[in-house]
């Protein structure tokens, strides 16, 4: 007997859904340093990832190098930090405001939680983003 048997479900949210709908943002098969999926939340994508090609900025910047940064610096605070399923990650990020040319340091968290099926997946957000 299962401690949920009586217990209705108020709402059903899955992993899938999320990325369908554009909440998550699916990087699974981007990089190869990851063995479980990863996806990042939009707020994440467009603060720290996104870098339109037409965007006039003085900043020399691309979605590629940020993509880049953001999986490299998760990368290396789950290796710091393998003993835990949440871990906070540090990295310095150009805003695309075109008045600010200088990074500024951003703190994410990476989550290893159940997918869909149970299985191991990667969520990067901001901290409180759930």
């Amino acid at each position: 007997m299962s401690i949920f048997e009586d217990t209705d479900i108020i709402s059903g949210y899955s992993r899938a859904q999320a990325i369908k709908d554009g909440t998550l943002v699916d990087l699974t098969g981007v990089s190869r340093l990851f063995r479980y999926p990863v996806a990042v939340t939009s707020a994440v994508w467009a603060g720290c990832i996104e870098w339109p090609e037409d965007i006039d900025h003085p900043a020399w910047q691309n979605q590629e190098g940020r993509l880049s940064d953001v999986l490299w610096m998760t990368f290396c605070a789950i290796r710091r930090n393998s003993h835990t399923d949440r871990v906070t990650v540090e990295l310095l990020v150009v805003p695309r405001d075109r008045k600010v040319t200088e990074p500024e340091l951003v703190t994410l968290e990476a989550v290893c939680g159940p997918g869909d099926d149970a299985e191991p997946v990667i969520t990067i957000q901001f901290p409180g983003e759930d």
